[in-house]
């Protein structure tokens, strides 16, 4: 594969009601997302048109609106989730999705807890068989 260039967005915070105590999925709390995603830029960069590249403001708000969406237990499945999104756009050929979880429900005083995935896109074989 050839070297891919990078999109990062780091530090979408977004009220989410993700948890697996009641009160989590009850009362809410924030979510920090960052992104990196890695894709060819060159043809963004040679027209300087935004369809050529992901958009960053609309990729945030489809991020935005899962991590407001449907409840999930883990940290864990909500960066699945994101990443799974992020790849349904082909350009996007490997993705890093980071969930920070800084009022998760810990007795210890901690800054963070975070889950980090790395994804990428699955790659057609180059024939088949009949």
């Amino acid at each position: 594969m050839d070297l891919l260039d990078e999109i990062v967005l780091t530090g979408l915070t977004v009220f989410g009601h993700h948890g697996v105590f009641d009160f989590e999925r009850r009362d809410g709390q924030e979510f920090t997302i960052d992104l990196r995603l890695g894709l060819p830029l060159g043809a963004a960069a040679a027209s300087d048109d935004v369809t050529d590249t992901v958009h960053y403001g609309e990729l945030a708000d489809r991020v935005a609106a899962i991590v407001a969406g449907e409840p999930v237990n883990l940290i864990e499945t909500l960066a699945q989730r994101i990443a799974d999104a992020v790849l349904e756009d082909e350009r996007v050929k490997v993705v890093t999705v980071t969930v920070h979880k800084p009022h998760a429900p810990i007795a210890q005083t901690f800054a963070d807890v975070a889950v980090s995935v790395h994804r990428m896109q699955k790659e057609a074989p180059a024939w088949t068989s009949d």
